[in-house]
């Protein structure tokens, strides 16, 4: 796990680590955007079959937002398309924020890397290009205020924690807050504090990385919470060889092994559940 500092992408952070690592087989769970901070997992080697596994966790986030202003990438910053003196109590943000705790079906800012047509929504707003945007179901599991409201310069500042399903987007979140305020507003800073299992206690630096301060992590560690089953030579040959087997476990995940390894993890069938079939093969 890095600690991802300001100002780099996630793309900036793998290449660094590939570099030092000396691997080209390295990927990561989840972008952060340059502006935010925390925790980014890395997946390295026969791991990187992980990554589709991690990136669906949950995450949990602090954030800072800001009302009275909105951009075109909905953070503090991109190009600024209003202002605006907002007048707010503390409670009627404080009901805002929580009445966001949920599923909604959330709009994918335009600035971001999902495709439409084969082009990535920024490609669209570069070229000045109309577009429809995507939504998404999401879930907001936690949210609550942290901390005071501010008042500065004529716009409200707060910062809130929240724990959200895996595609939610943070600057949405913002955006849908102050929609609900009657008012506008973007994300001014944001740090991912945790991504399923794993937090920033446990992250390092890219320091920490260069200067070879840092222990890997086994598959057996990262897949720690999913169910797991000690297998026999017979049921071994079989997974072995991508059969599948019976779902007598009546689990959606079950994480097979031997005594030395992991060897596949296997996902419930999505047309018959009483069948789980390979998922991940190790």
């Amino acid at each position: 796990m890095i600690n991802k500092e300001s100002n780099y992408t996630s793309r900036d952070v793998v290449n660094i680590v590939s570099q030092e690592l000396k691997t080209k087989k390295i990927g990561h769970t989840g972008t952060l955007d340059p502006l935010a901070t925390g925790v980014l997992v890395l997946c390295v080697g026969k791991a990187t079959k992980l990554v589709e596994v991690l990136t669906s966790n949950d995450k949990e986030y602090e954030a800072e937002i800001t009302l009275g202003l909105l951009t075109d990438s909905l953070d503090i910053t991109g190009n600024i398309l209003k202002e605006e003196v907002v007048n707010i109590s503390d409670s009627q943000i404080m009901d805002a924020v929580s009445s966001m705790k949920g599923k909604y079906t959330q709009e994918v800012p335009i600035y971001s890397a999902v495709k439409i047509n084969g082009k990535k929504l920024y490609e669209y707003a570069r070229n000045n290009e109309e577009i429809e945007l995507p939504t998404r179901d999401v879930e907001i599991k936690e949210i609550s205020v942290v901390g005071p409201i501010k008042r500065v310069n004529n716009r409200i500042i707060f910062n809130i924690s929240t724990t959200v399903s895996k595609g939610t987007y943070i600057r949405s979140l913002a955006n849908d807050i102050a929609k609900k305020l009657g008012t506008i507003g973007v994300m001014s800073k944001l740090n991912r504090v945790r991504q399923g299992n794993f937090n920033l206690v446990n992250s390092y630096s890219l320091d920490d990385i260069k200067n070879g301060k840092y222990k890997l992590q086994s598959i057996e560690i990262a897949l720690k919470d999913f169910y797991d089953i000690i297998v026999d030579d017979n049921l071994e040959k079989k997974i072995k060889n991508g059969c599948k087997i019976p779902n007598i476990y009546n689990k959606d995940f079950v994480l097979f092994k031997n005594k030395e390894k992991v060897i596949a993890l296997y996902k419930k069938d999505d047309s018959d559940t009483t069948i789980l079939r390979v998922y991940k093969m190790f």
